[in-house]
């Protein structure tokens, strides 16, 4: 098996079960492992958001799906694995991506009081968050996603795959966004 090719390509293909905006059959599929606690994960996210935008409005809503993935680093981010938890269990009651853009924003108020509020905020059921939390119901999926990660070869989060091709380039608008559609033809 040659190494290289092994490490450049998403080997836990995009389904269902992701976390994703936009539809599976969209000309470019963009999946995004992530940690809350980054900053590089949140800049990359902002970036994303904003070329999906442009994107959109130039080609339509079905161009761009974009699918995120927990990829906490615990041994340098030590709140990233609870955010994660937190976004896992706001997804139960619905509310994955608005808890998901919460903990991007605040990703240094990370600790377990600031996710009470967060989940607050939300309207969240806050005894059914807690609970969740505390009995760790969402720790197999998280660590679904890392192990899925590592299997393609991330090492560290950010990470970015465009059509299950690991992106190289530069973490910027141009790069990006030209990285995008050159993967729709």
């Amino acid at each position: 098996m040659n190494d290289a090719r092994n490490h450049s390509t998403l080997l836990v293909p995009p389904s269902t079960q992701d976390w994703m905006q936009g539809v599976l059959s969209a000309k470019v599929v963009l999946v995004m492992y992530g940690d809350y606690q980054c900053s590089r994960s949140a800049e990359v996210y902002k970036l994303i958001k904003a070329i999906g935008r442009e994107l959109s409005a130039s080609f339509g809503e079905d161009y761009l799906c974009f699918i995120f993935r927990h990829f906490p680093q615990i041994q340098i981010h030590p709140h990233a694995q609870r955010a994660a938890q937190a976004a896992q269990a706001a997804a139960v009651q619905g509310q994955f991506w608005q808890m998901h853009d919460l903990l991007f924003k605040h990703r240094q108020e990370l600790g377990n009081g600031y996710l009470v509020e967060y989940a607050n905020d939300l309207g969240l059921d806050i005894s059914q968050f807690l609970k969740d939390l505390s009995k760790q119901v969402h720790v197999a999926r998280i660590n679904e996603e890392i192990e899925g990660g590592i299997h393609s070869g991330v090492t560290t989060a950010p990470a970015l795959f465009i059509n299950n091709i690991r992106y190289t380039g530069r973490w910027n608008t141009t790069q990006l966004m030209t990285a995008i559609i050159a993967a729709s033809h």
